[in-house]
């Protein structure tokens, strides 16, 4: 199927749902692209999988905003793949560095720098670790074992959308409206 075709497949999915996710986060290496970056060569043209560039496209043509997060060593590599591959200008935030935490401080940095609550982000990772981790936090994870595809997206925003109801549901209040705070009126001062 080409990229085209993968949009267009891709924008008929996120059409199906009503609860759209504000932020949607990728892994880079077995994620978006079949490789560890940090074995390659900058010099190399590298290749994403093949759904990958449609499913980005379409979620950007939504006004969906995307960012990565990627524990590549590697950011000069990575950033230099994101240039050839034309979609480096596609995401709004990339936090690309090496960390021990499972990609908990990459998202603590995506939240600190769009101020997108948790639980309205969505992110595929190709590490279990990371998408536990990251779960704990309240984003709707999804792992992909071969590459972001159009069947991780159709899963991804039918999660997302599940624990949207779930926590509507949970809520046991609801905020009450606002009212105007009147203060007694004091004649004494002038």
């Amino acid at each position: 199927m080409g990229e085209e075709k993968v949009k267009e497949e891709a924008m008929r999915i996120i059409e199906m749902f009503q609860v759209l996710p504000r932020l949607v986060v990728f892994d880079l290496d077995y994620t978006l692209w079949p490789f560890y970056c940090e074995l390659r060569s900058e010099r190399e043209m590298p290749s994403l999988y093949p759904h990958a560039k449609g499913i980005l496209s379409a979620l950007k043509d939504k006004g969906i905003d995307l960012a990565i997060a990627s524990r590549s060593p590697t950011e000069d590599t990575a950033n230099t793949f994101l240039d050839k591959l034309s979609i480096k200008s596609m995401f709004v935030t990339k936090e690309i560095f090496s960390s021990w935490t499972h990609k908990t401080d990459h998202f603590q940095r995506i939240h600190s720098r769009n101020g997108i609550p948790f639980n309205l982000m969505l992110f595929f990772d190709d590490e279990n670790m990371n998408i536990q981790a990251v779960s704990k936090k309240g984003v709707t994870s999804i792992y992909v074992d071969n590459g972001v595809n159009l069947g991780a997206l159709r899963q991804g925003l039918t999660e997302f959308t599940n624990n949207q109801n779930a926590s509507k549901k949970n809520m046991p209040w609801s905020p009450l409206p606002l009212r105007e705070i009147t203060r007694p009126n004091n004649n004494n001062q002038k």
